[in-house]
C-alpha cells in the first residue's frame, strides 16, 4: 500500500496495450502512480509484488480472465477487501450483477471516458 504522503498506487491488468496506455495516461495525469499487467497471471504477480491501493481488470484476458484473476486475488488476505474495479467492453443487461456478485467492488464498460475514470478512481480511493 501507499507510504504516508506517497502516490496512490494503481494496477491496470489489459490484455490490450492500446488500453492500458489510454487507462495510464488519465491517471498518471490526476497524480496516481501506474503498474500494468498484460494478462491475470502476470496482475496477480504485480499486485503482490507492488502492493497497489486499487487494481483495475480487464473481464477478457489470456491465461487467466478478470474472473479468475478476482479469486486468485481475494485468497490473499492483503487483496480480501481492496477495491478491484472490473472494465468490460460487453456491458449487456445482467452484467453489473454477475461482476458485483462475483466479488467486484464497481465496473466500468469500456471505452470509459476520462471523467468518469476519474471519478470512480477517486470513490473508490476515498477521494471523493
Amino acid at each position: 500500500m501507499t507510504e504516508p504522503g506517497g502516490k496512490r498506487r494503481i494496477l491496470i491488468a489489459d490484455d490490450r496495450a492500446s488500453s492500458r496506455e489510454l487507462l495510464r495516461m488519465v491517471l498518471e495525469r490526476a497524480g496516481y502512480e501506474v503498474i500494468e499487467a498484460e494478462d491475470g497471471v502476470d496482475a496477480v504477480e504485480r499486485a503482490r509484488a507492488g502492493n497497489p491501493d486499487l487494481i483495475l481488470l480487464d473481464l477478457q484476458m489470456p491465461r487467466l480472465d478478470g474472473y479468475g484473476t478476482l479469486l486468485e486475488l481475494r485468497r490473499d488476505d492483503r487483496f480480501r477487501n481492496l477495491p478491484i474495479l472490473a472494465l468490460t467492453a460487453s456491458a449487456m443487461r445482467g452484467d453489473r450483477e454477475k461482476i458485483m456478485a462475483a466479488g467486484f467492488t464497481d465496473y466500468l464498460a469500456k471505452p470509459a471516458g476520462p471523467e468518469l475514470l476519474r471519478e470512480t478512481v477517486a470513490k473508490l480511493l476515498g477521494h471523493a
